[in-house]
C-alpha cells in the first residue's frame, strides 16, 4: 500500500512540474471528422492586383483521409499556427506551408491540403523520382520529341542531336526551369515507357512519399488536365529532394556553362539560377520557382539558421506587391522566429501511409521512423541538459518533495522494537 502511495505521489509531482509542449508527432492520419466543427481562421492576405487568368480547373473531390495526413489540425482551408505564435506575414499566395526539413514538424500553414496547380515546382517531383536513378555522368542525346513544349514556355536551349551529360540537363532544369530538360529526364528515367513512363514513375513516387493530393500529367509542370498538388505535398517532395546531396549542390549553383556542340556547329553559353533566394537570403539552400497563367506563381525555398533547416512552399501567388521568393523569405523569417518545439502537425515519412494501409485491420501499423518528440518528460530532460533554468528549478523542487516522501515512508517501514508481524 505504501509503495502505491509513493508511486502516485511521485507521478503527481512529475506531472505538475514538467511543462507540456506541442507535439511534433501528430498522427500520420487522424480520423476524418475527428476535428471539432469550427470556422476556419482567415489567412493574412496581402492585396494583389487583379489579373486575367484562364478558368480554374475543377479539383478532384475532397478525400477526408487525405486532408488529415500529418495531423488533424491541418484539415483546414484557413490558417493553422502554434498557440501564442505571432501572426504570419500577409502574402498573396492562396496556400502555403512552413516546415522543418530535419524533424518534419509543420510550423504553420494556410490551407495546407487545398488543391492547387504546381507550375514548375513540379520539377521537384521529377527530381525526387529520377535523380536517385540516373547517373549524372551519363551522356544523353536530345531528340526532336524532347523539344515538344508549349511555345514561349521556359527552355534552357538544348539542341536536337546535342549530347549532354545528365548533370548538365539537371542544371538546365533547376537553374533555368528548362521544360525540354524535363522531357529529356522523364524520357530517360521512364525507360521503355518514355516520357509517359517517367510521369507514371513520378506519380508512384508521390504516393510513396505520402503526397496523396499530387497528380502529375506533365514532367515539367506545364499545365495539364487533372494536374494538381498541395502546399503540404510540395513540402514532402521538397524534403525528399533536399535529402539528396546532388540536389543540394545543384540547387545552390549560381551559374553553369551549357557546352558547345561541335557536331552541330553551335557554341556554348552560360545560364544563371533564377531563384533569387540564393543570392539575397542569408543561409539559403535553394528551391524552385514556377509560373503559368493558370497556376500563377508557385514557389519552394529552403534555408538554414542557427542549426535549423526550414522549407516553405506556396501556391497561387501574385508577383506584386512582392515576388514569390520574397513571400517565401518572409514566411521563412516567421518560421525561424518560432520556438524549436513549435508544431501544428508533421510531414509523414516516405512509405509510412502505405505501410499503415497494408497493416491488417485492427492491428498496429508497422513501425516507422520515430518522431523526434517523445513527450513532456523527454522534452524537459533535453531542456535541462541545455541549461534551461525555467525547467531545472521546478523539476529540482519536485525532486526534493519526492525525496522527502521517500524518506518518510522508508522511516515508517522500519521494524518496531515490539509487536507482531502482520501477514
Amino acid at each position: 500500500m505504501r509503495a502505491r502511495v509513493l508511486a502516485a505521489a511521485t507521478a503527481a509531482v512529475l506531472v505538475t512540474v514538467v511543462p507540456t509542449v506541442p507535439a511534433h508527432a501528430a498522427p500520420a492520419q487522424a480520423a476524418p471528422g475527428a476535428r471539432a466543427a469550427r470556422a476556419p481562421l482567415p489567412c493574412p492576405k496581402a492585396p494583389a492586383p487583379k489579373v486575367s487568368r484562364p478558368p480554374q480547373p475543377v479539383p478532384p473531390p475532397a478525400v477526408p483521409q487525405d486532408r488529415v495526413v500529418g495531423g488533424e489540425q491541418l484539415d483546414t482551408p484557413g490558417l493553422v499556427a502554434p498557440a501564442g505564435a505571432p501572426a504570419p506575414p500577409a502574402v498573396t499566395a492562396t496556400s502555403w506551408l512552413v516546415a522543418d526539413l530535419d524533424t518534419g514538424a509543420v510550423l504553420g500553414a494556410c490551407g495546407p491540403h487545398e488543391y492547387g496547380t504546381p507550375a514548375s515546382t513540379q520539377k521537384l517531383l521529377l527530381a525526387a523520382t529520377m535523380m536517385p536513378k540516373l547517373d549524372p555522368k551519363q551522356v544523353v542525346t536530345v531528340t526532336r520529341g524532347d523539344l515538344k513544349i508549349a511555345p514561349g514556355s521556359s527552355a534552357v536551349g538544348l539542341l536536337v542531336g546535342g549530347r549532354y551529360t545528365v548533370e548538365t540537363v539537371w542544371l538546365g532544369l533547376l537553374l533555368n526551369s528548362g521544360n525540354e530538360a524535363a522531357n529529356v529526364l522523364a524520357r530517360l528515367g521512364g525507360g521503355t515507357g518514355g516520357v509517359t513512363g517517367g510521369v507514371r514513375a513520378m506519380n508512384e513516387e508521390a504516393r510513396r512519399l505520402g503526397a496523396r493530393q499530387t497528380h502529375a500529367v506533365t514532367p515539367s509542370g506545364l499545365d495539364g488536365k487533372g494536374q494538381f498538388t498541395s502546399a503540404y505535398d510540395l513540402a514532402l517532395i521538397a524534403r525528399s529532394c533536399f535529402a539528396n546531396p546532388l540536389f543540394r549542390r545543384y540547387a545552390l549553383t549560381e551559374r553553369t556553362q551549357i557546352p558547345a556542340q561541335p557536331a552541330l556547329k553551335k557554341g556554348g553559353f552560360q545560364i544563371q539560377n533564377e531563384n533569387q533566394l540564393i543570392y539575397r537570403y542569408p543561409g539559403a539552400l535553394g528551391g524552385k520557382t514556377g509560373f503559368t497563367e493558370l497556376a500563377r506563381h508557385s514557389y519552394v525555398g529552403a534555408a538554414q539558421r542557427n542549426g535549423r533547416r526550414l522549407v516553405v512552399t506556396l501556391l497561387g501567388a501574385e508577383a506584386r506587391p512582392v515576388r514569390g521568393w520574397q513571400q517565401g523569405a518572409q514566411l521563412l523569417d516567421w518560421g525561424f522566429a518560432l520556438p524549436r518545439d513549435a508544431s501544428v502537425g508533421r510531414l509523414v515519412e516516405p512509405g509510412e501511409l502505405d505501410a499503415a494501409e497494408a497493416a491488417p485491420s485492427g492491428s498496429p501499423a508497422p513501425p516507422t521512423t520515430p518522431a523526434p518528440w517523445h513527450g513532456p518528460a523527454a522534452t524537459a530532460a533535453r531542456r535541462m541538459a541545455e541549461g534551461d533554468w525555467r525547467v531545472i528549478g521546478p523539476v529540482a523542487g519536485g525532486a526534493t518533495i519526492v525525496g522527502v516522501l521517500v524518506a518518510v515512508l522508508v522511516a515508517r517501514r522500519r521494524p518496531r522494537p515490539t509487536g507482531r508481524r502482520r501477514a
